[in-house]
């Protein structure tokens, strides 16, 4: 059970059938937020069940209060011996609007080069995150033909939402939690540090939304009447926004890096010795100044530092032409990118005393919750999992992954440490060009072929 290198040329060898089987799933047009497409989720969760079942699993859908999910569970030989790992993938994408600047129909997938001269596979969900999630199912279906089993107990989990409203997931889990017991989750929803270094996720920033509405007259009112002695909402609402940052970029909120943990000084350098390329990355976006909080380099204001921006703000005449008017009330959408250790329900009363404390006399604020209380995570980078991911990315890529952060949030982490107590493994192969969410979305044919035998090494590890 210890022979990788016959799955490797397992995998090598029937590369082309399992492109098929990518492209045969890209053509299912699973977007999970619109109900137009609810019979299409339908059809691909049915789609992975049968690949599930064909490869010995026993799989079947469960009701979520949102799309269907796709649970998959293999028990080798002496399975009560072995480890069990839980796989989490999703197969829903997100919409493909707008649909004109795409090359080539969205959910009729192109095998063709990129801008970068590699051959890629163009389609809505290839890299986010159905070539990503067959990888791992790829390098299972090699080693179970080669070897005949798998070396631990494995439950496949598939959802549907992830692109939308992942509360349904986690409300499944919560009642269901005891089902899935299980010693480690793997994910491949992530991406690689270059189109040659593998990574591995340890941090993820979590992310809560607050619209808040400052209301001052009582209706819209003509400024050539009341203008001056009037308070106008859009000004006080703007003057509240400035106050969030310090001169140094600090956000000001009574309470807000409660829990927050310095950098560890070791961390910093590994950080620093990747060399990210600041001012390229700025430029691409059409900017030259770093700005954010003082002291802290780009990659750890993304990866270890919490924030406060804001996203959006309406009030008053917003059509043609010119419309003189005092209005009645302005609203700002905010979110925060929170870090390991902050309290999303802290921070949301910690913004509301703020905005009433800077509220003059005869203005109101009201507050609307538009995120979920996703917190930040950090995962151990010396436990066993990351450990055989190590050394089978070193194995497969020729050089060792850089242990990274992200940014972003993906709320299923959270959900699994808090309701099955378990951290997630994140390893992905996408390219950091890959337009996920994107007109023109891609998954380069040499991310799928090297993902899909890095997970063959991984599962050889355990063997």
């Amino acid at each position: 059970m210890t022979d990788a290198a016959s799955v490797l040329a397992e995998i090598d060898r029937r590369l082309p059938d399992c492109l098929e089987r990518l492209l045969d799933l890209l053509r299912i047009p699973s977007v999970g937020t619109d109900p137009a497409h609810d019979a299409d989720c339908q059809r691909a969760a049915e789609w992975m069940v049968r690949e599930l079942s064909a490869m010995g699993f026993k799989a079947g859908l469960r009701k979520t209060t949102g799309q269907p999910l796709v649970v998959g569970r293999y028990d080798p030989p002496g399975a009560a011996r072995r480890p069990h790992v839980l796989f989490y993938g999703h197969y829903d994408v997100q919409p493909a609007d707008p649909l004109d600047l795409w090359t080539s129909p969205p959910f009729a997938p192109q095998i063709r080069k990129g801008k970068a001269g590699r051959k890629a596979i163009f389609a809505r969900g290839a890299s986010d995150d159905k070539g990503q999630l067959m990888t791992f199912l790829e390098a299972s279906r090699a080693w179970l033909g080669v070897h005949g089993s798998l070396p631990f107990r494995l439950t496949v989990l598939i959802e549907g939402d992830e692109e939308g409203d992942s509360s349904h997931l986690d409300r499944f889990l919560k009642l269901n939690a005891r089902e899935f017991a299980a010693d480690s989750v793997f994910i491949c929803d992530t991406g690689m540090w270059d189109d040659a270094t593998p990574a591995i996720v340890t941090r993820l920033r979590g992310c809560i939304g607050v619209d808040v509405t400052v209301t001052g007259p009582r209706v819209d009112l003509h400024s050539g009447y009341y203008g001056g002695p009037v308070q106008n909402p859009i000004k006080v609402l703007s003057r509240v926004l400035a106050a969030l940052h310090d001169r140094r970029g600090r956000v000001t909120i009574p309470g807000f890096y409660d829990g927050v943990k310095p950098i560890p000084p070791a961390l910093r350098k590994a950080w620093r010795s990747l060399r990210f390329p600041e001012k390229s990355f700025l430029a691409d976006v059409g900017l030259s100044v770093p700005a954010g909080e003082k002291g802290y380099s780009v990659l750890e204001q993304i990866w270890a530092r919490p924030t406060a921006e804001v996203n959006g703000m309406s009030g008053g005449y917003q059509g043609p032409g010119s419309k003189t008017v005092l209005p009645a009330e302005a609203t700002a959408k905010l979110t925060f990118r929170l870090v390991e250790g902050q309290d999303p329900r802290k921070i949301r009363r910690g913004l509301r005393q703020f905005v009433r404390a800077h509220l003059p006399q005869d203005c109101k604020a009201r507050f609307l919750d538009s995120g979920g209380d996703s917190v930040g995570i950090a995962v151990s980078d010396d436990t066993p999992w990351v450990r055989a991911a190590k050394q089978a990315l070193t194995d497969e890529f020729g050089r060792a992954p850089v242990m990274v952060g992200a940014g972003y949030s993906i709320p299923v982490v959270e959900s699994f440490k808090t309701h099955l107590g378990l951290d997630s493994l994140l390893v992905g192969f996408a390219g950091n060009n890959n337009g996920e969410h994107s007109p023109n979305e891609k998954y380069d044919l040499d991310s799928f072929r090297h993902g899909t035998r890095a997970w063959a090494r991984i599962i050889a590890q355990f063997a």
